[in-house]
């Protein structure tokens, strides 16, 4: 596929400036050629028409690697049964896009660029009418909510019951959830915040993210007894059960969920792999969930937690001051991002290791209260999917790296747009797409 790549490719920069007007353009032909699919999508199309733009990205750069590229459009096609998507909308969608990129292209659209978006798309789409087809699961599963608790003035953590039949899933995937009496046709994507249980409930962590539609009504509008929608897990930020390396988890606020879920796995069965839980938040209110934590890593000695706060002068735990520099060497006093000083708990709590697994999760507001150097030295991480973006402004990111001591595996920065974080290791930059 490499000449089919680099076409793609080629064209997409041809119309990457005017991506907002391709996917507006897009739906607008869309619903105009299809009028009857309009019923199938949200009143409000802002995400709607991200999400359009992320799966293209997606599926462009993915395209020299087979087996991923193959994983994302079979999960794909799974999670569009949820929006009652038959094989019959497929050629008309196919129609709009191509229309819709060689209008935006202008004159420097070609024959060629044309037949590689019509063969690109063919595959496409019969990778993702494979993945429906495979699943014998429903579209989605009707939830009752068993549990609402107000944990913060934002933060919300409420547990599901699905009413058909157990949902399957792995500690550390995510799924998407609908509000139909608040928010109809309005699908957000939340991390499971808990280890499959015997009686099949669901936690979720949610945090209401300003004007949010799914996340206002998550927090603020939902209450016990109310029914919501999910659909089919999603993500590959899982446990390998035959590893038995050492693993530092970084969470920021809500980015806990997952984190949560894996440790929860993890206290099943581990015996041999110190794990090291780093929580950080803006101040105490919003480690909404660090009573549980610390009631875990009572029981599991081979479980650390250390909270940090970044905007809480008061906390008496640890402290960061911003996304570059170290969190305090000493209670009450914080270092410069010029000092050379290292973390208190590199040696404290974590010695040294040969090597760790490391997964980060977080939103972008609450990630200034991790400390967060380069990973300097360490061999460049390979990324793992950690969840779908949860709100215009959220993103969590899982990945895994190597490293001799703490200092080299920490947290890496992340960019500011939602759909694509970065990990700095050394000179070299990780580019994670979700």
């Amino acid at each position: 596929m490499g000449n089919l790549s680099r076409l793609l490719k080629e064209s997409w920069t041809a119309v990457e400036e005017h991506q907002d007007k391709v996917a507006g353009y897009f739906y607008a032909r869309l619903f105009l050629s299809n009028p009857e699919l309009r019923s199938l999508f949200p009143v409000h199309m802002d995400v709607q028409r991200a999400r359009l733009l992320g799966a293209i990205v997606t599926a462009v750069q993915t395209l020299d690697d087979p087996e991923r590229f193959d994983e994302y459009l079979r999960a794909l096609g799974r999670d569009h049964r949820k929006f009652h998507v038959g094989p019959e909308h497929y050629q008309a969608v196919g129609g709009a896009l191509l229309e819709a990129l060689r209008t935006f292209a202008g004159e420097q659209w070609g024959v060629e660029y044309e037949q590689a978006w019509t063969d690109a798309y063919a595959v496409i789409s019969r990778k993702m009418m494979a993945g429906a087809d495979a699943d014998t699961n429903p579209p989605f599963w009707h939830a009752e909510v068993v549990s609402h608790e107000r944990r913060s003035r934002d933060i919300a953590v409420f547990t599901l019951r699905p009413l058909q039949h157990a949902l399957a899933y792995r500690a550390g995937q995510y799924v998407s959830v609908e509000a139909p009496r608040y928010r109809p046709r309005l699908w957000r994507t939340y991390s499971i915040a808990n280890a499959p249980r015997k009686d099949g409930t669901l936690d979720f962590h949610v945090r209401a993210l300003g004007a949010g539609w799914v996340s206002s009504a998550l927090v603020r509008r939902v209450r016990t007894g109310d029914l919501l929608r999910i659909a089919a897990p999603m993500g590959s930020m899982t446990l390998d059960r035959k590893s038995n390396r050492d693993i530092v988890c970084v969470a920021g606020g809500t980015g806990l969920a997952p984190i949560k879920a894996l440790v929860e796995e993890l206290a099943r069965y581990n015996r041999n792999r110190w794990v090291h839980v780093f929580y950080g938040a803006k101040d105490r209110e919003d480690l909404y969930d660090l009573a549980d934590l610390e009631k875990l890593a009572a029981r599991h000695p081979w479980l650390s937690v250390v909270p940090a706060c970044s905007e809480d002068p008061s906390y008496p735990g640890e402290r960061a001051t911003s996304a570059t520099s170290w969190p305090a060497t000493a209670r009450g006093s914080t270092t410069t991002s010029s000092s050379p000083a290292r973390p208190p708990w590199s040696s404290r709590r974590c010695a040294r290791w040969p090597s760790s697994r490391c997964r980060r999760c977080g939103s972008g507001t609450t990630r200034s209260a991790s400390p967060e150097p380069a990973l300097r030295g360490s061999p460049a991480p390979s990324s793992a999917l950690s969840g779908r973006r949860a709100g215009r402004a959220r993103a969590r990111i899982g990945f895994e790296a190597r490293g001799r001591d703490l200092r080299e595996c920490w947290t890496a920065r992340c960019g500011a747009n939602a759909r694509t974080g970065g990990v700095r290791a050394g000179q070299r930059d990780v580019t994670m797409h979700y």
